[in-house]
């Protein structure tokens, strides 16, 4: 009996290439899975290709809803955002894609793991690290890493050498990443940082904020413990949340972002995110923690919140450092209850009012009237006191320093 390698499957050009490959490369039985996270059609008719193709078993496991749950709200309520402009769309679906490759192994006694990654991408990283994690045991085979091909259109070839259907267009080549969060988009003109992205042949999810409609739409969003629950009143599963908040936010434009940004690995990249429900959250959320967070932990937060990012983004999920920040994530979410209205207008969020049982804003506080809780006189100590270290400063080197 042969051993098994089981095969990261998306029908892609890249994975089109990796079950001949494979068989013309090793002796192993190939299953080829496909993790769904989101990416809706993508995945119709794999089975039938992937066999013909020559993979022996095929897998389609649908795990949108743990994908949300377990992966993308972590990541939302840390407020986790890397280079201060990408969600984290790839970087979440990466590691609960790696945990079922090696469910599946384990279950068919495989041997292997095999994915289409690139060398110079932060895709390898990921996958990898998410099985040495879990299955230390597997082998790990990175075809981009050893074989001679050296870029698409050597695929494209590859493929049409072997009557094998290429799954996409010469002149549409760009590399895509796609699941319920995110739409990425790479190659073809966004590799030169010079050129203005081809959003009318880019964008899937959305559209540009010229198309958008000339009339604002509101949007309400509910949250219990910084995770969201509804949205314009109904309640409803993660899934059907997000679907819904990605139609809002894409028809009016927002959540396109266009990003030259520093790989794991060393070089920087250039690509276009098309993040339409996700923006829409991670606004919402960042509002009501304004409201319901205190000063100090909210402030503190933002110090976790980019440590979260580089971790996710540098495939480390299941470290334990990242588990501990989302443990701390998640008792600074315990107030971060309640609802927030926005209005969206051609790609923009504009923030309308929020409520919380939760809220720390006080209006007798705020206002310009005097309360009871607040005496203008108190104000002369502290600052007085606040003031102490740059007063002593002054009085004992004055003009010294600067001669």
């Amino acid at each position: 009996m042969k051993e098994k390698v089981v095969l990261a499957y998306s029908g892609g050009l890249d994975t089109t290439v990796l079950i001949p490959w494979l068989k013309e490369t090793y002796d192993y039985d190939i299953i080829a899975v496909c993790i769904d996270v989101g990416q809706g059609k993508e995945t119709d008719g794999l089975e039938q290709k992937a066999i013909k193709t020559g993979a022996q078993k095929f897998y389609l496991l649908d795990v949108t809803e743990e994908f949300l749950k377990d992966y993308a709200w972590p990541t939302l309520k840390a407020g986790a955002v890397y280079e201060s402009k990408y969600l984290l769309g790839t970087s979440i679906a990466r590691p609960i894609i790696g945990k079922c490759l090696v469910d599946i192994a384990k279950k068919e006694g495989a041997v292997a793991i095999c994915h289409g990654a690139t060398g110079k991408g932060n895709d390898q990283v990921r996958f990898e690290l998410a099985i040495k994690a879990l299955a230390p045991e597997l082998k790990i085979i990175a075809p981009w890493r050893i074989w001679d091909i050296k870029s698409r259109e050597d695929e494209i070839e590859y493929l049409e050498k072997r009557g094998i259907e290429v799954p996409m267009k010469k002149d549409d080549s760009y590399s895509r990443d796609k699941n319920l969060w995110h739409l990425s988009h790479e190659g073809l003109e966004l590799e030169d940082p010079a050129l203005e992205p081809n959003f009318d042949k880019l964008l899937q999810m959305s559209v540009t904020p010229e198309k958008a409609p000339d009339k604002p739409a509101y949007v309400e969003i509910e949250f219990e413990k910084g995770i969201p629950v509804a949205i314009n009143g109904t309640k409803t599963s993660a899934k059907e949340l997000l679907e819904t908040a990605n139609k809002l936010a894409g028809e009016n434009g927002i959540g396109i972002a266009d990003i030259v940004e520093n790989r794991l690995v060393g070089m920087k990249s250039r690509g276009v995110y098309e993040t339409p429900g996700g923006t829409l959250l991670y606004q919402a959320h960042e509002y009501l923690e304004h409201l319901c967070l205190d000063r100090d932990t909210y402030q503190y937060k933002l110090n976790i919140a980019n440590e979260f990012a580089k971790l996710v983004y540098n495939g480390l999920w299941f470290s334990p450092l990242r588990a501990a920040l989302s443990a701390f994530v998640d008792e600074t979410q315990k107030t971060v209850t309640g609802k927030v209205k926005l209005k969206l207008y051609k790609g923009n969020i504009i923030y309308a009012g929020a409520i919380s049982p939760y809220s720390l804003y006080s209006e007798s506080l705020a206002s310009f009237t005097t309360g009871d809780l607040y005496n203008h006189k108190d104000a002369e100590g502290f600052i007085n006191l606040f003031g102490l270290p740059l007063k002593v400063k002054a009085m004992l080197i004055g003009d010294k320093v600067n001669g």
